[in-house]
């Protein structure tokens, strides 16, 4: 019932109080704190030491909350923890003393014991509430995690597989790319080398035509070769203007594919890089080394594209390389078609001036044999004239003999005396002989002076052919040895045959094949 402060069992170690007092109902947090000592619900006087004059705590409890059934019904875990948390204990004030050792009444004893069974078991059942929905929440954030990760495993595997495929396609294109860009350069020499093979028939042409320049006299016309000659020259800075402008096509082209090519690179070093990353991402698991937290990592955005933007770059790439492969193979075609026309057109020009040169060397032939044979005529006719000159010389001589003889007859009889000087048929045949005389040698001393001009025009005559057959035989050392030796020591392949060209020279010694 109480005892004084000088009891001597009030000296004694206190009992322990977590067995005998109960928990106080208003003060209590269950979420943060421990059960409190039960002495948190009497006053302070209480703990004092007994004196009768000490007022007494009321006998009284009452409830902050009806013990009724709606008290009983379920709710959730939080909100009857919020409501354990708003109960209220009236405050306990002593009262006046209404006996002298007691300090409860049973019923107050019963109604804190039921409060605090009742209390106990809505704690309880919210704590079981709690840890349920905590379970059940836990295996459903671990449900929702491991769905999370295989998700987002299976997303990087697709985009592996995404960056896998597209690095093949860019692959596959470099591949094409690298073998066109070595096409095009292959033909680019192929267009130099023909370049500059066609600078060598262009200076035998210009040779040629400079040579022909050192004819002589009539010899120096403008003749079919020289006709040819010029086309050819014409034909070949036409085709090596034709030449040229390729030549820049297919360095313009292989910049644009090497670009393009620049581009297919960059963009496998990227998707390869991204599919190392992310094979590390997609490999990496919750038993991974070197996983770490990284707070605020998710509201980084440092992306510069999207699915759609990122394959439509990789098309646009491959689709750029396609189109300038498309236009590398249409400028191949077209420097083939260019190269073949230029070798059929230089061909056949080369032809042609071989052909007109042998048949001018023929015609040149043909014209000094015949001044050869009039030349040959002529020494003839000059040797039969001056035979004759002599023979009319030779005659005269002896008409004059015979002049001599009549005149010395007339100068004889001249000196008959007298009536013997007579007038007689002797006389006048005389005469008349020597009329005849003078007459004869008058017309062979005419005949010997047309002699002596037809030998003077037979040798005008032989001074032109043999200065014509110079010039001749000068136009035939240009335009066979000079000219066609030039064009022999040359030899230009035919085309699409790879033939050498072969051209028939004729010689007055007898056939050359060059």
């Amino acid at each position: 019932m109480g005892s004084t402060a000088t009891a001597q069992y009030s000296h004694m170690g206190r009992r322990p109080q977590q067995g005998n007092l109960l928990p106080s109902i208003g003060t209590f947090d269950y979420r943060t704190s421990s059960a409190p000592p039960y002495s948190g619900l009497l006053t302070r006087s209480l703990s004092l030491p007994w004196r009768p004059g000490t007022f007494y705590r009321s006998a009284r409890v009452e409830p902050a909350q009806a013990l009724s059934s709606s008290t009983m019904q379920p709710m959730s875990s939080s909100n009857y923890l919020n409501n354990i948390d708003n109960v209220k204990v009236p405050p306990i004030f002593p009262s006046a003393r209404q006996a002298l050792y007691t300090r409860y009444t049973p019923k107050d004893w019963y109604n804190a014991q039921m409060t605090n069974y009742l209390a106990s078991d809505k704690i309880r059942s919210a704590a079981e509430r709690l840890r349920s929905d905590a379970i059940r929440l836990a295996r459903e954030k671990d449900e929702q995690s491991f769905k999370n990760n295989s998700e987002t495993s299976k997303r990087l595997g697709e985009r592996i597989n995404d960056i896998e495929y597209w690095k093949g396609e860019l692959e596959k294109t470099k591949d094409k790319m690298k073998r066109k860009i070595e096409d095009v350069e292959s033909k680019r020499r192929e267009v130099e080398r023909l370049l500059a093979e066609s600078e060598k028939p262009l200076r035998i042409a210009q040779e040629n035509l400079y040579e022909r320049e050192k004819r002589q006299g009539i010899d120096l016309v403008h003749d079919n070769v020289e006709r040819e000659l010029i086309r050819e020259v014409d034909t070949i800075k036409l085709c090596q203007q034709k030449l040229r402008q390729m030549l820049e096509r297919l360095n313009t082209q292989n910049a644009l594919n090497r670009a393009s090519l620049h581009e297919l690179e960059r963009d496998a070093q990227d998707k390869f890089r991204a599919r190392v990353l992310d094979s590390a991402a997609h490999n990496i698991k919750t038993t991974s080394r070197g996983i770490n937290f990284y707070e605020g990592i998710e509201n980084v955005d440092n992306t510069v594209s999207v699915p759609e933007t990122w394959t439509r770059y990789t098309e646009e790439n491959i689709r750029r390389a396609l189109s300038e492969i498309s236009q590398s193979d249409e400028l191949l075609n077209a420097s083939n078609q260019l190269m073949a026309q230029s070798n059929n057109d230089m061909w056949s020009q080369w032809n042609h001036v071989n052909v007109s040169l042998e048949n001018r060397v023929q015609e040149s032939q043909v014209a000094k044999n015949k001044i050869q044979a009039h030349l040959e005529k002529i020494l003839q006719e000059i040797f039969d004239v001056e035979q004759n000159i002599e023979f009319l010389k030779k005659t005269i001589a002896d008409k004059e003999a015979f002049l001599q003889v009549a005149q010395t007859r007339l100068e004889t009889r001249t000196r008959r005396p007298n009536v013997e000087a007579c007038r007689d048929p002797a006389m006048h045949r005389l005469i008349q002989e020597v009329h005849d005389l003078h007459a004869a040698i008058a017309d062979l001393h005419g005949k010997l002076r047309q002699e002596e001009n037809a030998v003077q025009h037979l040798l005008r005559t032989k001074s032109t052919l043999e200065q014509d057959l110079a010039i001749k035989n000068n136009s035939l050392f240009i335009d066979f040895d000079k000219v066609m030796g030039i064009r022999r020591t040359f030899t230009i392949n035919a085309p699409e045959k790879s033939a050498v060209t072969s051209v028939t020279f004729s010689h007055p010694r007898g056939l050359i094949t060059a």
